[in-house]
């Protein structure tokens, strides 16, 4: 017995079934190699070719942000008691965001635009800090953060934007803002790197028409 292709013999027989056995392996040779018929497998043509980017203006670099421009920029509030607990929870929260709206040069909001206040530790010290949300049209929003950093209030993020989520997990501060594709919301992730709120990531997600509630929050 002769192997003339893997796992394929043939033995001693007619003329007419050697034949046969050839035409079938010499189809399977056509169909390994792509090479069928016109019903068959079709060639698409030469692979489309994929060019590199085009950077324009390789060898600028931009200077970092300003200290307003950094919206992870630690700020102490002013005007505000000090907190030798070192837990926002001892702190007023609408007067805690009233004072560090008025240093910015603006004017106090509404109380129907804030939300409600949430203690979460962020800065994993084992005490909760404090995050504020401000309304200020019936799309876009401002998400402060605060923590005490030597019995000092200290903004330690804010963000503005839309704010289709706000969402915390692991310490964590996971931000989704939609895009133009209704599909997909855009994730701002951030997280205490022990001196700050910093830039953990960004990424794309599924768009989804509801979060689920978890119980939290405090009193303003």
């Amino acid at each position: 017995m002769r192997r003339l292709w893997p796992g394929t013999a043939l033995t001693a027989r007619s003329p007419r079934s050697v034949l046969a056995a050839l035409t079938s392996l010499a189809s399977l040779v056509l169909l390994a190699t792509g090479c069928v018929g016109v019903e068959g497998l079709q060639s698409e043509g030469r692979a489309r070719d994929v060019d590199a980017p085009l950077v324009l203006w390789p060898d600028y670099s931009p200077a970092p942000p300003s200290r307003d421009e950094n919206p992870a920029a630690l700020v102490p509030v002013p005007h505000v008691p000090r907190i030798p607990s070192g837990t926002m929870a001892d702190a007023k929260p609408l007067a805690v965001l009233n004072a560090d709206i008025a240093a910015q040069g603006g004017k106090p909001p509404a109380p129907k635009a804030v939300r409600r206040p949430e203690l979460h530790d962020l800065t994993g010290d084992g005490k909760p800090d404090l995050l504020m949300a401000v309304n200020l049209t019936p799309r876009t929003s401002e998400l402060r953060v605060y923590s005490v950093r030597d019995a000092v209030v200290t903004r330690v993020l804010v963000l503005r934007g839309v704010l289709a989520g706000v969402e915390l997990a692991a310490g964590h501060l996971a931000i989704r803002e939609p895009t133009k594709d209704p599909r997909y919301v855009s994730v701002t992730d951030y997280l205490w790197d022990g001196d700050s709120m910093s830039l953990w990531n960004l990424t794309l997600d599924d768009a989804r028409t509801s979060q689920t509630p978890q119980a939290g929050g405090g009193r303003p």
